[in-house]
């Protein structure tokens, strides 16, 4: 029994020490201990609560809203970058602003390659100094032997290059001659040079005029990064199923695109020998057009004029189109009578320099009072008629020409025609143009066009009389944006006649205005 009670003392004893800290050899250790128990549990509450205060300040976006933004942003005209990060893809937006479109495209983006021949060079080069202009343009004239030129003349024509051998192409056509494979590769060999910053090469012929703004105008519809074939057909009907409806007659000039250059010159030399049998360079060309898969591109301005005999009708009534190119200029009689075919063109260039996008365009009207319908022709002639014709009537050309197989068949063209009228009082007066100038004030164009004396049957129609009239003046605003806009007529009005003069202006149409028979 003693020994029992010694014991619970003895534990009592031990239990009393450890609560109270004393009495052991460790005692220094167990306070360490606990003092980093009570640090970490601090530092746990601590970390604890930051994290509770963090989750309740944020804010969760509804997944709605997250859906709405995405559409907000792919429905910007802002560019939009995939990025892929750990198998989740992002959409990102920026504002970065486009990069600015190339200059428009300008004469020296143009080089033109002119066909000529060293035996007519001396007669047709003056054709070409009419609308070559060396500071502005860029161009050659390819030949095939060299010629003399005078020292007066290098700064009115382009260099003169000769052209490559071509002996070793075969030619079979009996009725051709094989310098049109020379012609034919002329945009490849103008290629060749090197030259920078060239966007369109330029065929066209020594008897070729151009209008190069009309030209420029038409171009620039373009992407000249693009393959592009540019041109014309001919105005006979014949030739067009002679050679091809998909072909771009060389004289009338035609336009291809520098890409389109690059990969003709790669394969042009093969095509040509696979087309012996071939007539002239257009065909040929159009041939490798075919195999590159490239069409015709047409373009109304152009013109061929495979015709005979006066110009007048077709020039009198111009399609709605740019007038680029006239063409065949030593085959048909001057365009304004009474002058040589260089002195007439010369004339043109008048009205050329003044509204080049206004040039030879129909407008058409009537003096209801007179009881007389006027169509006139900016910068070219004016036709005034007794009685009234539609507008459906006087936008055809009148066959004052012969097709190129001189016969007056009128379904030989490509295009539709009307005769020219038999009847005593329904002949054309007509009035060519003379003089422009710009007022210095309105800055209105102001042109003349004089009576061309020519003998008319009588008229017994009880009406006024156009042959009274001498004189013709026509006001019109230049337009350089013309072509800018969708193709219209200009509409006409006739003004007033003062003695011996009728006077006319010519501008866009207004609102609701139509050209109505009386």
């Amino acid at each position: 029994m003693k020994s029992i009670n010694h014991k619970d003392s003895s534990e009592k004893l031990m239990l009393d020490r450890i609560l109270t800290g004393s009495g052991s050899s460790n005692r220094p250790g167990s306070k360490l201990m606990v003092l980093l128990l009570l640090l970490v549990s601090a530092t746990y509450v601590v970390y604890t609560l930051q994290l509770i205060s963090n989750s309740r300040a944020c804010h969760v976006e509804p997944f709605s809203a997250v859906v709405r933004r995405l559409n907000d942003i792919v429905n910007s005209s802002q560019p939009l970058i995939l990025l892929q990060s750990n198998q989740t893809a992002v959409i990102k937006s920026y504002n970065s602003s486009p990069p600015p479109p190339p200059p428009r495209t300008e004469l020296r983006h143009v080089v033109f390659g002119i066909a000529a021949s060293a035996r007519l060079w001396k007669e047709r080069k003056e054709y070409i100094k009419i609308w070559y202009k060396p500071d502005k343009m860029r161009g050659y004239v390819w030949l095939e032997k060299p010629v003399k030129r005078l020292h007066d003349e290098t700064n009115l024509l382009p260099p003169v290059r000769i052209s490559a051998d071509t002996s070793k192409f075969p030619y079979k056509n009996k009725q051709g001659h094989r310098s049109a494979i020379r012609i034919s590769r002329i945009v490849t060999e103008t290629l060749k040079l090197g030259l920078k910053d060239v966007r369109w090469f330029v065929m066209g012929d020594d008897d070729t005029v151009f209008v190069a703004e009309n030209l420029i105008r038409v171009l620039r519809k373009y992407d000249h990064n693009q393959m592009y074939y540019i041109g014309s057909l001919s105005e006979s009907h014949l030739q067009n199923i002679y050679f091809s409806y998909g072909m771009a007659y060389g004289g009338g000039g035609f336009a291809v695109s520098y890409p389109l250059a690059v990969a003709l010159g790669k394969m042009q030399d093969r095509c040509i020998k696979r087309y012996p049998a071939l007539y002239g360079s257009d065909d040929r060309m159009q041939a490798c057009m075919a195999e590159l898969g490239v069409p015709l591109t047409k373009e109304l301005g152009f013109h061929q004029y495979d015709v005979y005999g006066n110009l007048f009708g077709l020039l009198a009534a111009h399609p709605v189109a740019p007038f680029v190119t006239l063409h065949h200029l030593d085959v048909v009689e001057p365009i304004f009578p009474n002058m040589t075919r260089v002195d007439a063109l010369k004339r043109l260039q008048g009205p050329a320099m003044l509204d080049s996008a206004g040039l030879m365009q129909q407008s058409i009207c009537y003096d209801k009072r007179r009881k007389w319908t006027v169509s006139v022709s900016w910068g070219y002639a004016v036709q005034i008629f007794r009685g009234v014709f539609s507008a459906r009537e006087m936008e055809m050309p009148s066959r004052t020409f012969l097709n190129w197989y001189r016969r007056a068949d009128y379904t030989a063209y490509a295009f539709n025609t009307r005769p020219v009228s038999r009847h005593p009082c329904q002949k054309p007066f007509v009035f060519y143009m003379t003089t422009t100038g710009v007022h210095p004030i309105t800055n209105i164009t102001v042109s003349r066009y004089e009576s061309y004396p020519v003998a008319h049957p009588e008229c017994r129609w009880k009406m006024a009389d156009p042959g009274d009239l001498r004189m013709v003046t026509v006001y019109k605003k230049p337009d350089p944006h013309l072509w800018d806009r969708s193709p219209r007529r200009n509409c006409c009005r006739v003004k007033s006649k003062k003695n011996n003069t009728l006077e006319i202006s010519v501008a866009v149409c207004k609102e609701g205005e139509v050209v109505e028979v009386m």
